[in-house]
């Protein structure tokens, strides 16, 4: 299973949303002018990419459902 691309790809999406992530928490906490800029992109891209995580994940049960396993 750990060698199945799609399970490589919901791995790195994971990982993109964790980073997305501490990058949204760390302008949070810096506050200012930072945070007031990009804020709310953060917040987008985040549900953006969890959003796709998501598909992904519900996409690899089905397949796996489908053949059996």
């Amino acid at each position: 299973m750990s060698s199945d691309p799609l399970f490589i790809l919901i791995v790195v999406v994971c990982l993109a949303v964790v980073g997305v992530l501490a990058f949204g928490i760390g302008g949070f906490a810096k506050g200012g002018e930072f945070n007031k800029r990009h804020g709310n992109r953060m917040m987008r891209w985040r549900l953006g990419l969890q959003a796709v995580a998501v598909a992904l994940i519900v996409l690899f049960v089905w397949l796996r459902a489908r053949a059996g396993g």
